[in-house]
């Protein structure tokens, strides 16, 4: 068997060279979109159960869905809101994923 000589490393000053700074994880957005199917009780029972709102905040957001034509029930990782998206889907509601502006 033949010798491997040594890889030379450059003295690099790491944290300077990669910046290890913790950043934040993107935010994107669960957004939920009125339809001409689902009532307004079933959406607000969804909401309920799925996120786990209490009465108050799943109504608010039913209404909003009901008179904006959408609203926002979640934020967080990429990966989190697509299965999110999903699981509305599943519910029969009008969902998308989309970065969070903020």
């Amino acid at each position: 068997m033949g010798m491997m000589a040594g890889l030379a490393t450059p003295d690099l000053d790491i944290e300077r060279e990669t910046n290890l700074s913790a950043a934040p994880p993107s935010s994107w957005q669960t957004v939920v979109w009125n339809d001409p199917v689902n009532l307004m009780s079933y959406v607000t029972h969804i909401f309920r159960t799925y996120f786990g709102y209490d009465a108050s905040t799943a109504n608010r957001l039913m209404l909003a869905v009901h008179h904006d034509g959408h609203a926002v029930v979640a934020r967080g990782p990429r990966e989190v809101m697509e299965a999110h998206v999903q699981a509305m889907h599943d519910f029969g509601l009008w969902a998308t994923v989309r970065k969070d502006p903020a």
